[in-house]
């Protein structure tokens, strides 16, 4: 068994549907589940008639409702198609009068509102296999097992769905059906429907794998897979054949937003391999995500950047030797509600990288009754990940290319999780830093998509 998850893009009309319809039939000896989320823009435009319903305008679902319509005559399905998906629209445009009525858009609305994407995705999409002559069940989640808190938007599954979710679907399988299921979406205990959050969708295909057994949870998206930097910046960027969980969610973290790292933790916990692929390009080979990497790897997995970041100094002698101190420092920030995101120490200072966008008013006022505060905008992180085992060798290399470059190292910081080592320069020079740090560790060596 494997799981298989296509996204927005890989599922945007009919031409794209039919391209995935040929992927999956080449794999259905390994009896694959699908996961699927809305087509194209859909969620944005059920937003958008949410506004509209919101400030009083006219109900409209034409653009939804034309899109399907037009996917389903273009894949040569029956009428019956329509049928089926024809309560769902009249369920849609009820709700939206309602949130035109009351002139309110709740959490659980919302919920409900945006889960009309993927119920409709799915139920065209197993007509097609049907269509197809391959036995296809469209699945709604709630009927798969997936139970969530009733934290809308951003809702948790429940630790019961990991055995909910193999007793629905396991036996469909056995079957011999192919089981066509919404990403995004749960019910919560009391029969709610709640969204996920980020990483949604490719965490109904991690949870499905890793609570069924799978031999592997394929996440297809419209990129080749995690590179070895960003396009944009390298040119030379190439996908990466392995990475290890804790790599690949450091590289998320960074820049390299493929997967979250919140939709690989089932996966993770049971070991099961992650496969990124490319709908529009199969051939890539893609980029695996395991739990333990070959020694013979490269050191450097990639070379990622982050900008726009606000560097905080904090200098005080009162941490020398005293205790409480550094609880001092993190209650402000957390009465400032700000999250910090690298941490620099020695004896009597502290320095700590910000996003930008926080209002650093109050907490540097806060932060001066106790130390010298001094607040540095422009900043960028520069992050490479890869075997910290070899450290020594990759930042000697670093520092060469940072002093050949004249670029000035403001901060230093190796992540716990021993994959990462990440440090601050100024924002115009992370961009040529980048450049010059991948020509050194990549282009010298074999293709790093070969590791």
């Amino acid at each position: 068994m494997l799981v298989m998850k296509f996204g927005g893009s890989s599922v945007a009309d009919a031409e794209r549907i039919l391209k995935v319809s040929d992927i999956v039939k080449t794999q259905l000896k390994q009896k694959p589940v699908l996961v699927l989320s809305a087509m194209g823009d859909t969620t944005d435009h059920l937003l958008e008639a949410a506004g509209e319903a919101l400030s009083g305008g006219n109900v409209s679902v034409k653009k939804i409702r034309d899109l399907h319509l037009k996917t389903i005559q273009d894949l040569g399905l029956k009428a019956s198609v329509q049928d089926e998906i024809a309560p769902l629209f009249k369920e849609l445009e009820s709700l939206l009068e309602g949130v035109s009525l009351v002139r309110e858009l709740t959490g659980r609305t919302k919920d409900c509102l945006v889960s009309f994407g993927e119920r409709l995705s799915v139920r065209i999409t197993a007509a097609l296999f049907r269509s197809r002559r391959i036995k296809a069940q469209a699945v709604d989640a709630w009927n798969a097992g997936f139970v969530s808190d009733s934290n809308f938007t951003q809702a948790e599954l429940l630790r019961e769905s990991w055995d909910l979710i193999p007793q629905a679907l396991l036996p469909l399988i056995d079957k011999g059906v192919l089981p066509v299921i919404t990403g995004f979406i749960a019910k919560d205990r009391n029969g709610s429907i709640t969204t996920l959050g980020r990483g949604g969708s490719d965490l109904s295909a991690t949870i499905i794998a890793a609570s069924c057994g799978a031999e592997e949870a394929q996440v297809w998206k419209d990129v080749d897979g995690i590179l070895s930097a960003d396009p944009r910046i390298v040119k030379k960027a190439r996908p990466v054949r392995t990475v290890s969980y804790e790599e690949a969610a450091e590289l998320a973290y960074f820049g390299a937003q493929v997967l979250h790292p919140r939709a690989m933790q089932p996966c993770q916990k049971t070991g099961t391999p992650v496969l990124v692929k490319n709908t529009f390009n199969p051939a890539a080979p893609g980029t695996r995500i395991v739990s333990a990497l070959d020694k013979k790897v490269s050191p450097v997995r990639a070379i990622t950047s982050k900008k726009n970041v606000t560097l905080v100094d904090v200098v005080s002698t009162r941490m020398l030797g005293q205790y409480g101190f550094l609880e001092e420092v993190f209650s402000a920030f957390a009465r400032h509600h700000i999250s910090v995101d690298m941490v620099a120490t020695s004896e009597v200072s502290i320095s700590l990288t910000l996003d930008a966008a926080n209002d650093l008013g109050g907490l540097k006022k806060d932060l001066g009754r106790i130390a010298a505060v001094e607040i540095k905008t422009g900043k960028a992180i520069v992050t490479i990940i890869g075997d910290v085992r070899r450290s020594s060798e990759i930042l000697a290399r670093t520092f060469r290319t940072c002093q050949l470059l004249g670029v000035t190292v403001q901060m230093v910081s190796q992540g716990a999780s021993k994959v990462n080592i990440s440090f601050i320069v100024d924002d115009t020079e992370a961009a040529e830093l980048v450049r010059a740090l991948h020509a050194d560790f990549f282009d010298p060596l074999p293709d790093v998509s070969q590791a």
